[in-house]
């Protein structure tokens, strides 16, 4: 359950939005095939949430990589290959690696008051979360891939929190395209936020009713709906 919190009597300084960095594209061939990646270089001071293959969690990262990969993916050492990735493109430190098939290309970019999201989406193979069978067999390269920064500093619940509400903000957007599912089997999602100063507040919510959280799923919404509406 989501709270709605009251103001808080003492302001939660929050730096400017210019300190959210951009993706750089990368491109790599691959198996006779070129593919593009986008590499965030955070450097220090950011934590991630995430459910990456690679550097999953929440933790200080320095770098996020969003990576395509071809059809039929059939590596079993994910997290190997990633580190490989970014290492060849410079990155270096602790990072999150994430995986897809679909068309990094066709990326959306969406900001709302500071916040940023990235989303890659192909939703060919989807489904409602609570379908009926057992699960645990292998899967494919996650499909909707969602990749959101605040300039905020976040406290561990709070980043919690903004994975939920990211969520909430994707299946918002597939329903209003007219979707009858609530994702894709793989999807995946990292946030990153600043990591606080000193004698810094940090703050304790990011629900959908919150600051940075309100700020957050409208940037998600309009991104993942953007990226899955594309030809």
């Amino acid at each position: 359950m989501t709270s709605v919190v009251p103001p808080s009597r003492t302001p939660v300084s929050v730096p400017a939005p210019a300190a959210v960095p951009a993706a750089r594209v990368l491109s790599r061939v691959e198996d006779g095939e070129r593919l593009p990646a986008l590499l965030w270089e955070l450097g220090p001071g950011w934590r991630t949430v995430s459910s990456a293959v690679l550097g999953g969690g929440i933790g200080p990262r320095t770098w996020v990589l969003n990576a395509q990969v071809a059809h039929g993916y059939r590596r079993t050492d994910p997290e190997r290959h990633l580190a490989a990735l970014a290492a060849a493109a410079g990155a270096s430190g602790p990072g999150v690696g994430l995986l897809t098939a679909a068309d990094v290309g066709g990326r959306a970019r969406a900001r709302d008051g500071g916040a940023e999201a990235v989303v890659t989406s192909g939703v060919s193979v989807r489904s409602w979360a609570a379908a009926p069978g057992e699960g645990g067999a292998p899967q494919p390269p996650g499909t909707i891939n969602i990749v959101a920064l605040l300039p905020a500093a976040l406290g561990d619940a709070a980043l919690v929190n903004a994975v939920a509400t990211a969520t909430e903000a994707k299946v918002q957007a597939l329903l209003d395209l007219g979707y009858d599912c609530s994702g894709t089997p793989t999807d995946a999602v990292c946030v990153a936020a600043r990591e606080p100063g000193p004698g810094e507040e940090t703050h304790a919510f990011a629900g959908p009713r919150s600051l940075w959280g309100a700020r957050l799923a409208r940037a998600v919404h309009r991104a993942v709906y953007e990226a899955t509406c594309a030809p």
